[in-house]
């Protein structure tokens, strides 16, 4: 050793430095000769494998080892690399005196002299148990996490690189956007966006706005691999290392396309509400009550002319003026009814019942070219409502109905038991209501005029051909009674206006019976349109319930849909090729349970003659009276 060399190390003292090393306990630090036998032992070691000095020196260091690497060669493996790499660095399981196994941290280096012969190896041990615990746990944590991010299915969580491309994708982001993970990985994350948006540069926004402020949040629309759009909740947060540079973007997508329509129906309802409102303003009736009310007073005024030109008043005339002023009074009473100000005698109805004693008036409201259809409730719930009136709302749908029908068609009625949610139709609370719907195979509505339909005149008929008024007091009067009134129209579909009335709170059950009493239910077919009207009317005097049809095809329609029907009268010299003879036999192979009455303006020896022996059934002659109307209907009932 030169001279200079001795005395560095004598300064620095070979004593101390062992006594240095000696007092290290966080490391096992000791020697092993070149066949790996234990020379030197410290305070450390001793801490960290459990051995005295006394008890391991002299031993090979592979007792250090787990059996299972000592089988596998690890601890020559361990020197050989040493000598060959100059240096071994190795992690794991070694075993302590007691044979408790920790996990270790090593170190081997060669040792040489100054001509560069092995004389040794340096070993240093350090229990690095606890930090590989750490490491473990994070390790579970990191794992736990990306099996919570793939796990989750409503929502798409994927990470971008720093210029977009795909670099990790979620089973949310396959059910929300279709891509399976080979099939989106590397992709560029704009293939999420519509072509207008990629158009106007919005993907490249979104990472700059993210990467500048740190987050990036939005709702819009986004495409699928199938090309279907859907409304999405999108937030893009930059991810920086800890120097700050951006390593990429995570990104976080859920599907809003439900929260998007329901936000969309309550606006369409608060539009509704903003409508409902509107509606309240009576402000365009003055003109529309000036014109209608001058033709009903230029109808009085012709009539009164003609009365004064008669020795004898003319009782057509008469009854012409009395519906004009009837018509006047139920103008009144449209606007009183849009305003819910009309004074209503609400009673507990049976909407079958009401509906079928107005039946024979709505079908006398239409012509040969349109059918019309009543579906009855088997049970009907019982409401409260003024029957008048109702009649009169309905009467109008029908009407407007037929109106959109100038080529033929056919109008349905509907009665249903319906139960309602809250917020589903109007105010209306949620709960048991019935519904009658009046639907038609017409024309239809564009939504914006069927938005404003319920509107106090307005029309979309010709001019002098509506009031306007029709929809706005069924609107009106159900809104009066407690209910609330729907239209669903598409252009060339037809319209179907649904009345949605409230039933009799605390009903224990249905209602079958007639709001009256009555004597039974009478269809009476007859082609003169007056003296049809005069025949129900009459019937209807004796506490009959009258159906009316118009010819043979009507009747037998109404006999198939009507069980309740008890009497069949009948005209015999009817239109349309079927007679009222052929009617009444095709009736009695139908409904054998059915009273059959015959009449006619001929005698009755001039249709024997024609048809044969009609004594199989009752015949009264026309004009008949009263009293002998009712002998033949009790020997027929």
């Amino acid at each position: 050793m030169p001279d200079n060399a001795r005395t560095i190390a004598e300064v620095s003292g070979e004593p101390s430095f062992q006594r240095l090393v000696a007092g290290v306990t966080d490391y096992a630090i000791f020697m092993l000769d070149s066949e790996g036998f234990i020379k030197t032992w410290n305070a450390g070691a001793q801490r960290c494998k459990g051995y005295a000095a006394s008890e391991i020196l002299g031993q090979h260091f592979s007792v250090f080892y787990t059996e299972h690497d000592r089988l596998a060669g690890r601890p020559a493996f361990a020197l050989q690399t040493a000598l060959d790499e100059g240096r071994f660095e190795d992690e794991g399981w070694r075993v302590r005196k007691d044979c408790s196994q920790f996990w270790a941290d090593v170190v081997i280096d060669p040792i040489r002299d100054d001509t560069g012969n092995l004389v040794g190896f340096a070993k240093i041990t350090r229990d690095i148990t606890d930090r590989k615990a750490a490491r473990e746990a994070l390790r579970r944590s990191e794992e736990q996490f990306r099996l919570l991010v793939q796990g989750v299915t409503d929502y798409a969580i994927f990470m971008l690189s720093p210029t977009g491309e795909v670099t990790s994708w979620n089973v949310g982001g396959e059910r929300i956007k279709g891509y399976t993970r080979e099939e989106i990985l590397g992709r560029h994350f704009s293939c999420f966006y519509t072509d207008e948006d990629r158009a106007n540069g919005a993907p490249a926004q979104t990472l700059s706005i993210a990467a500048t402020v740190g987050r990036f949040e939005r709702e819009g629309w986004r495409v699928r691999k199938d090309g279907s759009r859907f409304w999405a909740h999108v937030v893009v947060d930059a991810i920086r290392d800890d120097a700050g540079e951006l390593v990429g973007f995570a990104k976080v997508i859920r599907d809003m396309t439900e929260c998007k329509q329901a936000a969309g129906a309550l606006e369409r309802a608060s539009a509704a509400l903003i409508q409902s409102e509107k509606m309240e303003s009576l402000g365009q009736l003055t003109g529309g009550i000036a014109h209608d009310f001058n033709n009903l007073l230029a109808v009085m005024s012709n009539g009164l002319d003609v009365l004064s030109l008669q020795d004898h008043p003319d009782l057509k005339m008469l009854e012409t003026m009395q519906r004009a002023v009837a018509r006047g009074a139920t103008l009144a009473q449209q606007l009183l009814s849009f305003a819910r100000q009309q004074p209503l005698e609400a009673e507990k109805c049976n909407l079958n019942a009401v509906i079928r004693g107005f039946e024979a008036v709505l079908r006398r409201a239409l012509d040969g070219t349109i059918g019309l259809e009543v579906r009855q409730e088997s049970h009907p719930r019982p409401v409260m409502l003024d029957a008048a009136r109702f009649e009169s709302a309905l009467f109008n749908l029908v009407v407007n109905a037929r109106d959109a029908m100038p080529g033929g068609g056919k109008i349905a009625i509907t009665v249903e038991n319906v139960e309602l949610d809250d917020g589903v139709v109007g105010p209306l609370s949620a709960g048991p209501y019935v519904r009658v719907s009046v639907a038609d195979t017409g024309s239809g509505m564009s939504r914006e005029v069927a938005a404003r339909a319920f509107e106090p005149f307005f029309t979309t008929k010709d001019v002098g051909k509506g009031t306007g008024l029709g929809l706005s007091q069924v609107y009106g009067f159900i809104a009066q009674s407690g209910g609330d009134v729907l239209i669903h129209s598409e252009p060339g579909a037809g319209t179907v206006v649904s009345m949605y009335l409230p039933v009799v709170k605390d009903a224990s059950g249905d209602m079958d019976g007639a709001t009256g009493p009555s004597l039974g239910t009478v269809l009476v077919v007859e082609d003169e349109p007056d003296l049809l009207d005069a025949t129900a009317a009459l019937l209807g005097s004796l506490g009959y319930e009258v159906l009316t049809a118009t010819n043979a095809t009507e009747a037998m329609d109404a006999l198939s849909r009507r069980h309740d029907i008890r009497v069949l009268f009948t005209d015999v010299v009817m239109p349309n090729g079927v007679d009222g003879i052929q009617l009444a036999r095709s009736a009695r192979e139908l409904r054998p349970d059915v009273r059959i009455v015959l009449a006619s303006g001929y005698a009755l020896p001039a249709l024997k003659a024609q048809h044969g022996a009609l004594d199989e059934f009752p015949f009264i002659h026309k004009p008949y009276r009263l009293a002998e109307l009712v002998r033949t209907l009790t020997r027929a009932t």
